[in-house]
């Protein structure tokens, strides 16, 4: 079986350029669903829960394992259509510390902001620069 190449950079002008990309963004639209998911419905933890197991067994040194434990967060996998359906319901403060967290983004602008989606600001301005009379 072969794989098929992508080109992560066509030529610009291109066909293949002009097929793949698009400077026009629209926001999905999420309609919440009746009710509020249980909050640990939201999240697995089974990836991170075996990690730290295996950590606490092992015989590498306590700063080492601490390191560790706070890395094995990283595997912890959200389910974000629960995650907006637990913040339509959810009190203000609630909805305040999400977005804090990024867990749901309202504002685009305020994520921005926060830094969430800097890159994304990166390329956008690199992409005015470049391109000062695209849309």
């Amino acid at each position: 079986m072969s794989m098929k190449q992508i080109n992560m950079f066509p030529q610009e002008g291109s066909t293949e350029d002009k097929s793949r990309y698009t400077s026009k963004v629209e926001s999905p639209i999420y309609e919440p669903k009746q009710r509020q998911p249980h909050a640990f419905e939201c999240f697995n933890k089974s990836k991170a829960i075996e990690l730290l197991s295996k950590i606490e067994r092992s015989a590498v040194s306590e700063d080492e394992k601490k390191m560790l434990r706070e890395a094995a967060s990283r595997h912890i996998v959200f389910n974000y259509e629960k995650m907006a359906d637990y913040y339509a319901h959810a009190s203000p403060k609630m909805q305040s510390l999400m977005e804090d967290s990024a867990l749901v983004i309202i504002d685009f602008e305020k994520a921005i902001d926060d830094g969430f989606v800097r890159l994304c600001q990166d390329l956008k301005d690199q992409y005015r620069e470049e391109y000062p009379d695209a849309e």
